[in-house]
């Protein structure tokens, strides 16, 4: 397994990774409902790499990419110090430490860009990411009420962060 930095050439695995995580439903997007071309996806990563703040990290198995963590960060001067984070890892390779590598390569990259505070958000009743990321140091900060809304039910998240 090697973490890296995502290239413009990964776009039609990444977004074929992307869609696959989504069919778990604890993503913002619902299945089937990412509509991105591969085009605009070699455009949307070209774009985050080019920020001094942002960037994408992937798990790339035997199989190709299994997991990834997004990285993005303030571009306003009171916000350069954070960061918000989106993580999603293949079914079949959860529990075998790709979410883990990826969020240790993380931290060490947002130190070196001086990003202080890192945030992300989990759906309440996602225990297993919930617990993964209180193993990896995030905290509580509260609670989004309502904040979805999955098959007419609203569904409330949590919001997180870590200090680094």
């Amino acid at each position: 397994m090697k973490i890296r930095l995502i290239k413009p050439s990964d776009a039609k695995e990444f977004l074929d990774l992307c869609k696959h995580v989504e069919k778990s439903g604890f993503m913002l997007y619902e299945a089937g409902e990412r509509t991105t071309t591969v085009e605009q996806q070699v455009k949307a990563i070209e774009g985050i790499l080019a920020q001094k703040k942002s960037t994408v990290f992937v798990a790339e198995a035997e199989e190709g990419l299994v997991g990834y963590l997004m990285i993005i960060g303030g571009t306003l001067k009171r916000i350069q110090h954070k960061a918000y984070l989106v993580l999603g890892v293949d079914e079949n390779y959860r529990g075998q430490g790709v979410a883990t590598r990826l969020f240790h390569q993380a931290f060490t990259w947002a130190k070196e860009k001086e990003i202080t505070r890192l945030e992300l958000t989990v759906m309440k009743h996602n225990t297993k990411a919930f617990n993964l990321y209180r193993k990896m140091g995030f905290i509580i900060e509260g609670e989004k009420v309502n904040s979805l809304m999955i098959e007419g039910e609203p569904v409330n998240e949590y919001y997180l962060y870590k200090l680094l």
